[in-house]
């Protein structure tokens, strides 16, 4: 019977002791580098707001710590990116770094965390090389690798019987990389591309471009852009005609968080995403609901990263309950986490990259309904990375 009080006091002392560790430890530092003007300026808004949805939802702590946010506007300019993140890292001596929607300015805060050691978790931009030749222990992503939405309309779009299409997209790594993947698997599927047309980031000029697809006639066009970019090229696309004779196809990013502001034009369109409005779990209902109430606006793809951006910290810090010193066991428990997320459960690749169900989705008033899956479980094949 004593030996049984002994353990069980043990036990005790070692839970309080656990607990008085968080509750002592000075609040977590989480800096946002996220753009809050310019042209993604909703998207990183979206991110921030479901980032913190989560983290109020656990009562304000993550792993027993409060936390506190340190925010700096990266304008989705690569130029700045390094001195920007190197703000967050030296300056403020953030002890975690949430970012970006771009990118270009992705690549430069994944060599800022490989050469600092600071913990990076990417809510949103799907540069190939996060996950890829820039892989690191201390380097998540809790969006996609640009390859993946790209390859699952592809995928969609061979099946869908098309042999000739032409692909349209910023010059810039997400959209190259995205036409690449949808190149992939297009081609695999019995298509050809018969043509890749581009512009500078973030140019909208697409008039140029779009009479060329009328003279080409594919049979299918696939487009990458996202935010402002997104808006004017769809209503564009629809404006000159060509939507009513040559079908219009491309990433989710297309219609996410835009379809409003498109209008009419939209309608009907087809893409391959992550995730979807409609998605009728309990999941994701309490999660639309919660933020619908919070912020009194409908969440999109962007709010859901930065929601299992949280909760990939949170699984993290709960593990080494708080202690960020204890890096080698943080990342082990964020890698093997299953995270019960919105768009489904999902599990990381051994580079760090969501391995996750890409559905096929159809633009419908102002949601877009998902109509089926395009490709289950699918992995980026994380060339490159040396872990």
């Amino acid at each position: 019977m004593r030996l049984t009080h002994t353990l069980f006091a043990a036990a005790a002392c070692a839970a309080l002791s656990s607990h008085a560790l968080a509750q002592n430890q000075p609040p977590l530092k989480v800096g946002l580098m996220l753009p809050a003007t310019g042209t993604f300026a909703a998207l990183g808004d979206m991110i921030e707001r479901g980032f913190k949805l989560y983290v109020e939802e656990q009562g304000g702590k993550l792993g027993g710590r409060s936390v506190q946010f340190v925010k700096v506007d990266d304008e989705s300019e690569p130029s700045k990116a390094t001195d920007n993140v190197n703000k967050l890292i030296k300056r403020d001596n953030v002890d975690v770094i949430v970012g970006t929607v771009h990118s270009g300015v992705a690549l430069a805060m994944a060599r800022a965390a490989k050469e600092s050691g600071t913990l990076l978790i990417v809510p949103n931009a799907g540069a190939d090389a996060v996950t890829g030749p820039q892989c690191a222990p201390n380097i998540f992503r809790s969006s996609f690798s640009n390859w993946q939405p790209g390859y699952a309309t592809g995928v969609v779009a061979a099946q869908k019987g098309y042999k000739r299409a032409m692909t349209i997209t910023w010059g810039y790594a997400a959209g190259n990389e995205t036409v690449k993947g949808f190149t992939e698997a297009f081609e695999k599927g019995g298509g050809k591309v018969m043509k890749d047309l581009t512009l500078p980031f973030p140019n909208v000029e697409f008039q140029p471009l779009l009479t060329e697809i009328a003279s080409q006639k594919p049979d299918v066009v696939f487009a990458f852009f996202a935010g402002g970019g997104a808006v004017k090229f769809v209503k564009d696309y629809d404006a000159a005609g060509l939507k009513r004779s040559i079908p219009l196809m491309g990433s989710g990013f297309l219609t996410d968080g835009t379809l409003e502001a498109q209008g009419a034009s939209a309608q009907g369109l087809i893409t391959s995403l992550h995730y979807g409005d409609n998605i009728e779990t309990p999941r994701n209902t309490a999660f639309r609901n919660k933020f619908a109430v919070t912020y009194k606006v409908n969440p999109d793809v962007y709010a859901m990263q930065g929601y299992d951006a949280a909760q990939m910290l949170a699984a993290g810090l709960t593990a080494v309950k708080g202690d960020m010193s204890k890096k080698d066991a943080l990342y082990a428990a964020i890698r093997k986490a299953q995270i019960d997320s919105p768009r489904g459960k999902f599990t990381l690749s051994p580079q760090h990259n969501p391995t996750q169900d890409f559905y096929i989705r159809e633009a419908k008033g102002n949601y877009n309904v998902v109509t089926g899956i395009a490709v289950k479980a699918l992995a980026d094949p994380g060339r490159g990375c040396k872990m």
